[in-house]
C-alpha cells in the first residue's frame, strides 16, 4: 500500500512524501520498504535505529524518529498496527500448485497438503493431518494423527509430532481501544523446529508476529504444553507437561522446565537452568541453577522458606 493510503485507513494525518510499503516488521529488523511501530515506553530506545521507511508511533516520541523515517502520529499506535496487520495478514490458502513429495514418504489417507510443500525422504504422516503452504519437513520426521502445521513453518529431520499438537498457529496478540474491546493481531511470522526436535500431544506453538519461534536441535517438549509466539527455545531443553512459555521468552541450552511452570513475556533463562515443577519465572535467570517457587527464587531458599511457615504454624498449634 501507499503510505498515504495506510494514513488515510488509519485516519490518520500524513502530509509528507507518499512511499510504496511492502510490509510490516519490527522496529529492529524493519527495511526502508517496510512500515513498523512503537507502542510505548519500553520500546521507544529502538526508534533511533530503525530502517523502517515510515512508523507508526506517539506524538511524545516524534522527536526519536530518524530523519529517513517517515512519521505516522498515532494515538493508540498498537491498536492502528491491530487494524493494519489484518489488511498486510497472508492468505490462510493458495491454489495448490506445486509440491515436492519424496517418493519414499508414506502420506496416509484424509492428509491435507498444501501449496509449495517440501516433504523429505521417509517422513510419514498419519491420516488427518493438515499441511499448510510453504512447509517444509525435513527426512524420516514422523507426524501423527490430527496435527495441524500450519504456513510457512520450517520441520527439520527426524523429529516426532505427537497427535493433536498444533505448529504454527497465531500468537496471543491483541490491543485494546480506550473501551475495553480488544482487536486481533494478525501473526505474519512462522515457526522452525530444527532437527531431532518432538512435540507432545496437544501443544501448541505460536508463530510470530515476525520473524520466526525457534525450538532448537535435540528439545523434546511434553504433552500439553504452550509455546507463546516470537519465544526461542535453545538445544535439548526439556519442557514438561503443562508449561506456559509466554512470549518473547528465551530459554538457554538444556533448560528444563518442570511440570506446570510458566514464564511471563521478554525474559531470557540461562543454559542448564532448571524451574521446579510450578516454578513461575518472573524475571530472567542466571544459568547452571535450580530455581523453583513464586516469586520464583533458588529451590533451596524456597524449599527452607516452606519448611519455615510450616514450622510457625505448628508452633501457634
Amino acid at each position: 500500500m501507499k503510505l498515504r493510503e495506510i494514513a488515510e485507513f488509519l485516519s490518520l494525518e500524513y502530509e509528507g512524501e507518499d512511499l510504496e510499503i511492502s510490509a510490516l516488521n519490527s522496529l529492529l529488523r524493519a527495511s526502508f520498504t517496510e512500515l513498523t511501530y512503537c507502542d510505548g515506553e519500553k520500546n521507544a530506545k529502538d526508534i533511533p535505529n530503525t530502517g523502517a521507511a515510515a512508523i507508526i508511533v506517539a506524538k511524545e516520541y516524534e522527536n526519536l524518529v530518524p530523519k529517513d523515517t517517515k512519521a505516522l502520529i498515532s494515538p493508540n499506535p498498537h491498536l492502528s498496527f491491530a487494524f493494519l496487520s489484518k489488511i498486510f495478514a497472508k492468505p490462510l490458502f493458495g491454489e495448490v500448485k506445486i509440491q515436492n513429495i519424496a517418493k519414499s514418504a508414506k502420506i496416509m489417507p484424509n492428509v491435507y497438503l498444501g501449496n509449495n510443500v517440501d516433504i523429505g525422504e521417509n517422513v510419514v504422516i498419519m491420516a488427518g493431518a493438515f499441511v499448510g503452504d510453504n512447509v517444509s519437513i525435513g527426512d524420516e520426521s514422523v507426524i501423527h494423527p490430527n496435527v495441524v502445521i500450519y504456513n510457512d513453518t520450517k520441520i527439520g529431520k527426524k523429529c516426532h509430532l505427537l497427535a493433536n499438537c498444533v505448529i504454527g498457529s497465531d500468537g496471543f496478540g491483541y490491543a485494546h481501544n480506550k473501551n475495553g474491546e480488544h482487536y486481533k493481531i494478525y501473526h505474519n511470522g512462522n515457526v522452525i523446529l530444527e532437527d531431532f526436535v518432538e512435540i507432545g500431544a496437544c501443544t501448541t506453538i505460536d508463530r510470530a508476529v515476525f520473524g520466526s519461534t525457534i525450538i532448537k536441535t535435540g528439545t523434546k517438549v511434553d504433552n500439553l504444553v504452550q509455546v507463546g509466539h516470537n519465544s526461542q527455545i535453545g538445544q535439548n531443553c526439556i519442557i514438561v507437561a503443562q508449561t506456559g512459555i509466554s512470549g518473547s521468552t528465551e530459554l538457554g541450552r538444556n533448560v528444563v522446565m518442570g511440570g506446570q511452570s510458566a514464564t511471563s513475556g521478554h525474559l531470557k533463562i540461562g543454559d542448564f537452568s532448571t524451574i521446579a515443577a510450578r516454578g513461575g519465572v518472573s524475571k530472567s535467570l542466571e544459568g547452571g541453577r535450580v530455581y523453583g517457587g513464586f516469586p520464583i527464587m533458588l529451590q533451596k531458599d524456597w524449599l527452607k522458606m516452606q519448611a519455615k511457615i510450616a514450622l510457625s504454624f505448628k508452633d501457634k498449634d
